[in-house]
Parts: C-alpha cells; sequence; structure tokens
C-alpha cells in the first residue's frame, strides 16, 4: 500500500493546552485508523491525542463558512 496523502502535516513541536472531550465509539475507531495511516504516511508513531489538535485545525482551516463567519465577527469587534 503505498503512503496515505492526508490533510494534516507531521506533527511539528507544541505545548498543547489540555482539553478534555467524549467522542461516540464509531468516532474512536476512525480516530485510531486515522492515527495508523498518519504513521504509514511518515513512519512517525504518535497519539491519537497529538493528532486530534492538527485535524481540528485543519477542518477549521477548510470551513468556508467558519472562516466567512469569523471574518465578520472580527471585522464587527
Amino acid at each position: 500500500m503505498s503512503k496515505p496523502n492526508l490533510k494534516i502535516a507531521k506533527v511539528r513541536d507544541m505545548t498543547p493546552t489540555k482539553l478534555s472531550i467524549s467522542v461516540t465509539p464509531d468516532l474512536k475507531a476512525d480516530l485510531e485508523t486515522y492515527t495508523s495511516l498518519y504513521e504509514r504516511a511518515y513512519g512517525d508513531q504518535q497519539e491519537t491525542t497529538a493528532l486530534i489538535p492538527l485535524m481540528l485545525e485543519a477542518f477549521l482551516a477548510t470551513d468556508s463558512g467558519f472562516k466567512k463567519a469569523k471574518r465578520e465577527l472580527d471585522s464587527a469587534g
């Protein structure tokens, strides 16, 4: 199997801020699968919890509705 082309880049050094969330069992399984694919793509083993912030950043960066609303909020404030 070839290396997957994932939306997030290889993890960079960062100091996290702790945030606790609950997810469904299906989402947990998908997150663990993504973590396995990440390791295959980069040869770098990471904890799923280290990848979740990058997934969220990638999601927000590509959500056009969010970006538009954020711009409107920024210009109104």
